[in-house]
């Protein structure tokens, strides 16, 4: 098969029916980001792809697979025209560019409202729920006037200090919701999320309908950060979420920052741990604005060298798979054994097999392979 025939990301969807085939594709089970760029580098369409995978999971012992149904897929689509969303898939020219290149961002995104602030340079803001008087003058002071400088803010429309970030910034920030977009969580956010879908940007990789899952959680955080060019921790516990973000935001390569607070403030002692390990202490926008200015962005690659890592990428998968057992291996082990050059990538692959339930992360940091996996 030609190199260019195998390219990722894809162009962008030409007609209805790639259209709808992507929505399948990703909404089909079994079928994770990892392996529908898998499924698309190999197939070069995801119309190509769903007519495969049925004969891919024969060979795999799953005799009575079947992907998404095309109805499924098309009431989907009527939910998201009611609600005023369109869909963006991976290649589309209003895909994020800053999520595009992370190897598990999510094949597709419905969109509500103004889709250029998503391509503006971004900042997500996040922190707990149970915020203080304190974080929530900081919160607010920040992604105002981080909007002022013409700042996206981004982050996850939970109570606390998220709300207060985006009532700030409006309208200039992107709400990225865990569940459905007609499903708002919490539900006392609903009336912000309205006005940030009509003023601003919203985006949930999940389909209309669904009420968010305990799992739906950290791949909402993955997004946050993956829209970001840096991650400002205001106020976060330890055990957090918002530490989960950062974690993540690590991961992708984004800059981490946190605001400094009292040792015993316990809702922020999360950000007295990054700032420990080396974080950006942050003041103000200014410290922010200032730091982004530091950043020596490279630009993104072309699309041979695209498909060249997305190629390389593609088993991945499988092979970290075959390396797990019931035994906790490192991921500095697991990258040894692969021969893998790209940590982001492995994180990436541990992340979603976490998610579908195929590896678990160990107390210490190890990682073992779970009964299914």
């Amino acid at each position: 098969m030609p190199e260019d025939a195998v390219r990722f990301p894809p162009a962008p969807a030409d007609t209805p029916e790639e259209r709808l085939a992507r929505l399948r594709l990703i909404r089909s089970r079994r079928v994770g980001p990892v392996t529908y760029r898998k499924l698309m580098a190999g197939h070069g369409s995801a119309v190509a792809a769903l007519t495969a995978l049925p004969g891919m999971a024969a060979d795999a012992g799953d005799a009575g697979y079947a992907p998404c149904a095309e109805a499924e897929a098309r009431a989907e689509g009527r939910a998201a025209r009611k609600a005023g969303a369109r869909l963006a898939t991976l290649g589309d020219p209003d895909y994020p560019a800053m999520l595009a290149g992370l190897a598990d961002a999510p094949p597709v995104l419905w969109v509500q409202g103004d889709a250029a602030l998503a391509a503006a340079p971004c900042v997500a803001v996040v922190g707990t729920r149970n915020a203080s008087s304190l974080g929530l003058r900081m919160a607010r002071a920040l992604a105002g006037d981080l909007a002022k400088a013409g700042i996206t803010v981004v982050s996850g429309l939970a109570r606390g200090i998220d709300a207060a970030a985006h009532q700030a910034a409006l309208p200039r920030t992107v709400a990225v919701h865990a569940g459905g977009l007609d499903a708002p969580y919490p539900p006392e956010n609903a009336d912000l999320a309205r006005r940030i879908a009509a003023e601003g940007l919203s985006l949930s990789a999940q389909p209309f309908h669904l009420e968010p899952r305990a799992r739906d959680f950290p791949r909402r955080n993955r997004v946050v950060s993956g829209l970001a060019r840096a991650v400002v921790v205001v106020e976060a516990a330890a055990r957090s979420g918002s530490m989960i973000t950062a974690r993540d935001a690590l991961d992708q390569g984004r800059e981490v920052m946190a605001v400094p607070s009292h040792p015993y403030e316990t809702r922020a002692s999360g950000c007295l741990m990054l700032l420990r390990d080396g974080a950006t202490l942050v003041r103000g926008a200014d410290d922010v604005l200032a730091a982004l200015d530091a950043q020596h962005h490279d630009a993104p690659p072309p699309p041979a060298a695209m498909a060249e890592r997305f190629s390389e990428l593609a088993d991945i998968q499988g092979r970290v798979a075959a390396l797990l057992s019931a035994i906790p291996v490192t991921e500095a082990d697991l990258l040894r054994d692969l021969g893998c050059r790209d940590p982001t990538a492995l994180a990436a692959t541990l992340s979603e097999m976490e998610l579908v339930g195929d590896a678990a992360r160990t107390p210490g940091g190890g990682w073992v392979g779970t009964p299914s996996g």
